[in-house]
């Protein structure tokens, strides 16, 4: 795997540093220290904590993105069957082994809310999912990909915050593929009906 250039390497820290402690513990020193990095760097590439921010809903976005190329790479060419398990397989990925991008996720996702100068990069976030998820139902047949796209990408993050911080997330047992193979196949039949 090649090593990521050092910007990734920040956005990466910072998205770990939120994961670990939230906003608040968001500071160039914070991720200088997360990256191993000298004193400084983080506020070189990243002048302010916007700035900062904006880096990782970015990063989050392209990890995404490239989480679904791979999923999708190794389930070869889109049926129903075969796009079902690959969404249950990201699922159980985002749920497990990427769990801390999708908490900094939806901690981030929050603070765009109150911070309008944050929001483009949202935006321009959650359009790179729904773009991926329109290519994924056109292929599957939808006749309408962009509004089942926007569905499938609620109900996918719904899923995701419910199972990470929802009220009963404590006390569930680990996600089970069989389980978020069952569920996927259930979002995409009504997608495609949409």
């Amino acid at each position: 795997m090649p090593t990521p250039d050092r910007r990734d390497l920040i956005a990466d820290a910072a998205i770990s540093t939120v994961a670990d402690a939230g906003l608040r513990g968001l500071t160039h020193r914070a991720v200088d220290a997360a990256a191993g990095l000298p004193a400084g760097s983080t506020s070189y590439y990243f002048r302010t904590r916007s700035a900062l921010i904006s880096a990782c809903y970015l990063r989050l976005a392209e990890l995404s993105v490239a989480d679904a190329d791979r999923w999708e790479a190794d389930h070869g060419r889109p049926d129903l069957d075969s796009a079902a398990g690959a969404l249950a397989a990201l699922l159980h990925h985002w749920l497990t082994a990427a769990r801390d991008r999708q908490l900094a996720r939806f901690e981030l996702s929050l603070e765009a809310t109150r911070r309008p100068e944050l929001r483009a990069a949202l935006q321009t976030a959650g359009l790179a999912a729904r773009s991926r998820a329109a290519s994924l139902l056109a292929a599957l047949g939808a006749p309408r990909p962009a509004p089942a796209a926007d569905l499938l990408v609620a109900w996918v993050d719904g899923l995701l915050y419910d199972r990470l911080v929802g009220a009963l997330a404590a006390t569930r047992p680990p996600p089970d593929v069989a389980e978020l193979t069952a569920v996927a196949r259930r979002m995409l039949d009504v997608a495609l009906s949409t």
